[in-house]
């Protein structure tokens, strides 16, 4: 194929444009989620106008094959023809006891085996390394800080930190009250201090199905009961069989990803989460917001926490940096609102206070600005490597696989079919130095059997995508 576009075809020029980005998105020079030439530089290679090439674009995106980035420029999209999404799957009849210790630890174990392709563990920042400018801000922060910087922080947390959040959450006209407001060790830590303050003993809460595994195990932990409510892979969960759930079980308080869900990716409109707010707040519900994939969503505007939209006081906002900084900084928070007092007495029981020295270099550098330009360049990073993973999922995987198209985030959640295995997969995988993660642990009810959870959230290269062939051809030996 000649690159020339030529003045005497008898095609419109823009016409003969979009046909070469065509052209090239099947010969696979130019794959999912690349970034195609700038509206000058493709215009100078073929000798055209830019107001040519523009239209080329626009007609492209229009036709769904490429997509147009604010101040980022166009992109070649995964071309979804024969991608299906996971299906919906029927409201838990009645609360369960958990019992996934075992297969979680095995999971956590391949995570973190030497020389494996982790798609196993949702690490983003893998994909956009934080290091070295974490090293600089920590160095600035010793040689300001002296020997402070070794000693215990505040029990609730570093004071300009805190200030930091607080103004963030500003942006989103939601007032928190530094008292309300505790810095905890990640986000998971907050959520065990919020299942607390809400709960006691054999309360019955509703989670998301499928579910982060790390919550079905706290609620294990803590003696609870989860009660799955299904989510749609589009925009979070069903509201009117969370509804159903309410009249029918005597339900104390609700787990729910409020923004990005992981395994599945979904992102709950504002809209949406304004409603499912004043749904719980009828019935005196408590709220806990899992919002550490906020920040990464692909969407136009990050969705407004529903902290925003509570009447009632009865929302607790968890979220961390974990996903977005620095995953072994074990800094997270928790707006406890009305429960804050015993918010404190939790956190100054469980671990006293989170490392000053951590708290401190993030300080500084959400300060200093490179969070938020870094929290850029991640998203765009992530979102390429979605569109590359999908693309690779469709040559490799059977045609029957149902594929999740996350909104945010950094995992990908496939149905391979009620006849595989993921379990099977997920040994067969890790003997072949890949690391998954199966949909199993993802339920409290055994559901999911025949799914996998993938992560997208690394360097990507050309061992991910042979990583991607191999699993293609070891989920044939997968079959139940």
């Amino acid at each position: 194929m000649s690159l020339v576009i030529s003045k005497t075809n008898h095609d419109f020029l823009y016409q003969q444009v979009m046909q070469l980005v065509r052209d090239l998105s099947e010969q696979g020079t130019l794959l999912p989620g690349e970034k195609l030439p700038s509206l000058r530089k493709m215009a100078e290679k073929l000798n055209v106008s830019i107001p040519t090439v523009k239209l080329a674009y626009q007609s492209l995106e229009a036709q769904g094959l490429v997509e147009a980035r604010e101040k980022s420029g166009y992109f070649l999209k995964t071309v979804n023809t024969q991608l299906a999404r996971p299906k919906r799957v029927k409201l838990s009849r009645a609360p369960v006891s958990v019992n996934m210790q075992v297969l979680i630890e095995q999971v956590y174990d391949a995570i973190h085996q030497a020389n494996v392709v982790p798609f196993g563990i949702a690490n983003p920042v893998a994909a956009v390394p934080t290091d070295k400018m974490l090293s600089r801000t920590m160095r600035r922060v010793m040689s300001i800080a002296g020997s402070r910087a070794i000693n215990y922080g505040a029990m609730d947390g570093f004071a300009p930190l805190k200030k930091q959040l607080i103004h963030r959450y500003l942006d989103f006209g939601i007032g928190v009250d530094s008292h309300e407001l505790v810095i905890t060790n990640g986000a998971q830590e907050a959520l065990a201090i919020a299942l607390k303050c809400a709960t006691k003993l054999g309360d019955v809460i509703a989670i998301e199905s499928p579910c982060y595994f790390g919550i079905i195990e706290l609620i294990e932990s803590l003696g609870l009961k989860a009660l799955e409510i299904p989510l749609c892979p589009d925009d979070g969960i069903w509201l009117d069989d969370l509804n159903q759930a309410l009249q029918d079980h005597d339900i104390k308080a609700c787990v729910f990803s409020t923004s990005i869900n992981n395994p599945v990716g979904s992102f709950m409109p504002d809209h949406k989460r304004k409603q499912l707010v004043e749904l719980l707040e009828s019935q005196d519900v408590v709220l806990i917001e899992d919002d550490v994939y906020g920040d990464l969503h692909f969407t136009p505007e990050r969705g407004i926490p529903a902290q925003a939209y509570s009447k009632k006081g009865l929302v607790l906002t968890c979220s961390s940096f974990s996903k977005t900084a620095a995953p072994s900084y074990r800094v997270g928070w928790l707006i406890a609102g009305k429960f804050a007092a015993r918010a404190r007495r939790y956190k100054r029981a469980l671990s006293c206070s989170t490392s000053l020295i951590n708290q401190w270099t993030l300080y500084e550098f959400v300060a200093s600005g490179d969070y938020e330009r870094n929290l850029k360049l991640l998203r765009q990073r992530l979102r390429t490597n979605k569109e590359r993973m999908i693309w690779c999922l469709q040559q490799a995987f059977p045609a029957t696989a149902r594929i999740s198209d996350p909104q945010g985030g950094c995992v990908v959640w496939v149905d391979l079919g009620p006849s595989f295995d993921s379990i099977k997969l997920f040994q067969l995988a890790l003997e072949n130095g890949i690391s998954i993660t199966p949909g199993y642990i993802f339920s409290a009810t055994n559901k999911y059997r025949s799914c996998i959870r993938l992560s997208y959230g690394l360097p990507w290269n050309e061992r991910v995508e042979q990583a991607i062939i191999k699993l293609g051809e070891l989920i044939h030996l997968a079959k139940k």
